[in-house]
C-alpha cells in the first residue's frame, strides 16, 4: 500500500518522476547510496518526530544527525523520534522507506540544510527498495516543505 500511496502521489503532482525499485535492499543510508551510486550524504532520509502532540517529517541529508539545540530553538522543544509503529501508522510507510510522498493525511514537513549542497537527492518511495532521484528544490516545493537548520 505504502509504495502504491507514492505512486498515486507522484502520478497526480509529478509524473515525470519515476520511481526506482532495486532488487536489493535500500533501508538504510548505506545500502541506498550503494544502490543509487550516490554519496551517503545525498540520500535524503525522513525522519519521524513528534513535538508535543504535533507529528512532524524532518527531511535530512544522509549523513546529518538531528542537532537537540538547534532543533529546540527551532521548534521551541525537544523532538521525540516515534517508533516503528507510530512511524507506519502516520506515514503509511515502512521503516527504511519512510518518505514525505504519499502520506495518508497531511503533515509538516521540514528540508534540512543539509540537503541544499546537492542539486538532485535520494528520497526513498514508500517501500524498503524504492526511491526517486529528485531535484532538491523541487523536493521542497513538492512536499511544500518549510527550509529549517535543524542538524549537524
Amino acid at each position: 500500500m505504502s509504495l502504491e500511496s507514492v505512486r498515486a502521489f507522484l502520478s497526480a503532482y509529478a509524473p515525470d518522476i519515476e520511481i526506482i525499485e532495486t532488487a536489493e535492499s535500500s533501508s538504510t543510508v548505506a545500502l541506498a547510496a550503494e544502490a543509487h551510486g550516490v554519496e551517503p550524504a545525498q540520500i535524503a532520509k525522513t525522519i519521524c518526530l513528534r513535538v508535543g502532540e504535533q507529528m512532524m517529517l524532518v527531511v535530512a541529508g544522509g549523513t546529518a544527525r538531528l542537532d537537540n539545540r538547534k532543533f529546540k530553538d527551532t521548534f521551541g522543544a525537544k523532538g521525540r523520534m516515534l517508533d516503528a509503529e507510530e512511524v507506519a501508522a502516520v506515514t503509511s510507510h515502512p521503516v527504511g522507506g519512510v518518505c514525505p510522498f504519499g502520506l495518508p493525511s497531511p503533515l509538516p514537513i521540514y528540508c534540512d540544510i543539509s540537503l541544499k549542497r546537492f542539486d538532485e537527492v535520494v528520497p526513498a518511495a514508500g517501500s524498503t527498495n524504492s526511491a526517486v532521484r529528485i531535484e532538491t528544490g523541487r523536493l521542497a516545493e513538492l512536499t511544500g516543505a518549510s527550509w529549517v537548520d535543524v542538524c549537524q
